[in-house]
This record gives structure tokens, C-alpha cells and sequence, in this order.
């Protein structure tokens, strides 16, 4: 099968042709597009078909991944003016299969088709065949899916799981629950787990500074000019700052006592996967022993979370994959 998929973000979208002989996906052409630049999905993937020439090419389907409420074969994007109707693109591009779903299941799917080397497993655990995994994933917000086997596939389930309250562990996390608190009616885990989360220890760690501490006024400067959460990790790991590096320690302690807390609900013996945009760029910080620390502070149940395998993943494009994997599971039958 010849397979379209994308992965439709407001800022950019990504867009891969693969072809899929049952088992293997290799990719024949991947680019990326501004979004904004067009007006709808069907015009950026002619456009893509062209440039990459492979406009006469017959497609037998298409998915394409989106973060938002799809109903009826349809999404509103939030940040993007388009209106994504599965039927309407078909009709436009000539292909007989399209579907959408959501961004984070995309990446679920994706988990079949990923290789040793887009791995780093920081624990190889007791895995068992056909058992539950779970994913995880700090991005822009907090995404975290189940997905279980009925003895021949994987379906991803999706939840809300970045929405669910933020639980303390220390006494820093304690004032940082406080701090929030007296900003946000209501303090989720994603407030404190996802890039803005990052943003928000660093504020919290400005506003308690240490002894002797002063925020940088060139981290300030950087802050404004570009992402701020990537600003504030590239002054932790590279300049040392030590007000940057007090937040991604907090940052690392949030991300595994969460995993573990997923863990502990999901039983994963499939595995845990660390996935999202975040994780790749933070690898030294993630593998240092501080993440698995946090992640097996169970008390009397951190033997049991010995057992769970868990993999960081590296593959940026993973959610590209899934959907053409899904888009083959659906648009064959």
C-alpha cells in the first residue's frame, strides 16, 4: 500500500509518503510546511505530491494526525483556521481512504514501528508479550495514552491524563502546589509538566530565590526572543545556571514520579514510553538516575515497578509513522 499521512500542528506540519508491504514502512518522501502559509490540508499535500514528484502517484489511503476534538470525521484546529473534513479531502485529492485522529494516538500506533536504535530504555524490566502499554509525553501540553492488545493489535486509548490534579512529593513541590495555587483556580499536573510547566517552576524558583541567587539577565533576554522552556533548559545544561538548574531538577522529579504514577495505574508490562519533543532534547538530565529516583519512590510499591520496561523515545516523527500504520490497519478492510 502507498500511504499518505501528516501530522497537522498549528505552526508547522509535517507530511510523509511511505509505502507498507505488511510488515515493514519505508519511507519514500517526508517535509515539513508552515502551516499558516496555506488554506487548506488538500493544497499543502498537492503541493507536497509535486515537489517531491510523486503527483501521479496512485494513494490507496491517508491519516492525518490532529491536536483536537475530532467528531464525525471532522476537526476545527484550534490554532489554524481550517476545517478538516475526512470525506472533503479525499474528494479533493482523489484518494479513497482518509481518516483522521488524534495527534497522541498517532504516536501509539507509531510504537510498532520503531527500531532498536530509536530507543534508550532505561529499564528493561520483566516485559511480557501482548501486555498493556503506556505513554507519557511533555510537549506542548502533557499527553498520556493507554494501549492494549486483543491478541493481534495494539488500540490506543486516549485520556486526559495530563488534566489530572497535581500530587506534591517534597516540601519544594509543596510551595511550588502553593505558588500555583494563588495564580490558578486549579493546579494540573500539565501546569507543572510541559513546557510552560517548566516556564511556571522557573517563575516559582525566581520568585523563592536561594541565598545568593540572581536571575540572568541574559536568560531574561533569551526568554523573550525564543522558547521560553527551551531557553531556560539550554541556561541549565550549558551556562550552569544555577536558578534554570534548580527548575529542570524539580522539572526531572515531576516527569518520573508521574511515569511511576502511570505506571502504578496501568501496570504496563508492555512497557512505559517516554515520548514527545521534549524528552529527546533533555536525555542527559533524563538518564542520570534523578528520573528513575523519582519514578520507584513508591514505598511499598516500588518493587513492583522494577518490572516495567521503560524507553524514551528518540524518534521525533513517530506520530508520522502511526498514522500511516493506522491508516494501512484501517483503510485496507
Amino acid at each position: 500500500m502507498k500511504l499518505l499521512s501528516g501530522d497537522i500542528g498549528g505552526t508547522k506540519t509535517w507530511l510523509q509518503l511511505a509505502h507498507f508491504d505488511g510488515n515493514t514502512l519505508t519511507v519514500l518522501a517526508r517535509q515539513k510546511y508552515v502551516s499558516s502559509a496555506y488554506n487548506n490540508a488538500a493544497t499543502m499535500v498537492s503541493e507536497f505530491l509535486t515537489e517531491t514528484g510523486h503527483q501521479d502517484l496512485k494513494i490507496d489511503g491517508a491519516c492525518f494526525a490532529v491536536a483536537g476534538p475530532i467528531i464525525n470525521g471532522r476537526v476545527q484546529l484550534t490554532n489554524l483556521p481550517w476545517d478538516v473534513n475526512e470525506s472533503t479531502v479525499a474528494k479533493e485529492l482523489n484518494i479513497p481512504c482518509v481518516v483522521l485522529i488524534n495527534d497522541f494516538q498517532a504516536i501509539g500506533y507509531g510504537t510498532d514501528a520503531l527500531e532498536e536504535k530509536d530507543l534508550h530504555t532505561l529499564q528493561t524490566g520483566s516485559p511480557r508479550p501482548q501486555a498493556t502499554r503506556a505513554l507519557i509525553g511533555a510537549g506542548t501540553g502533557l499527553g498520556v495514552a493507554l494501549m492494549s492488545n486483543d491478541g493481534e493489535k495494539y488500540t490506543v486509548m486516549p485520556t486526559e491524563g495530563g488534566h489530572v490534579d497535581f500530587g506534591p512529593t517534597n516540601d519544594i513541590q509543596m510551595e511550588l502546589l502553593a505558588y500555583l495555587r494563588r495564580k490558578l483556580h486549579r493546579v494540573s499536573v500539565e501546569r507543572v509538566l510541559s513546557g510552560q510547566g517548566l516556564v511556571n517552576i522557573y517563575k516559582f524558583i525566581c520568585d523563592n530565590p536561594l541565598y545568593g541567587e540572581e536571575e540572568s539577565r541574559e536568560l531574561q533576554f533569551a526568554m523573550h526572543n525564543e522558547d521560553p522552556a527551551a531557553a531556560i533548559s539550554r541556561f541549565a545544561t550549558e551556562n550552569n545556571d544555577p536558578m534554570a538548574r534548580r527548575a529542570l531538577d524539580i522539572f526531572v522529579d515531576l516527569y518520573g514520579a508521574q511515569a511511576g504514577n502511570l505506571a502504578l495505574m496501568s501496570l504496563p508490562y508492555g512497557g512505559i514510553y517516554i515520548v514527545g519533543g521534549i524528552a529527546p532534547k533533555m536525555l542527559p538530565q533524563l538518564t542520570d538516575g534523578r528520573f528513575m529516583k523519582a519514578y520507584s519512590d513508591k514505598g511499598r510499591m516500588s518493587r513492583m515497578l522494577d518490572d516495567f520496561p521503560i524507553h524514551i523515545v528518540l524518534d521525533t516523527q513517530i506520530g508520522l509513522k502511526g498514522a500511516a500504520l493506522y491508516a494501512a490497519r484501517v483503510c485496507s478492510q
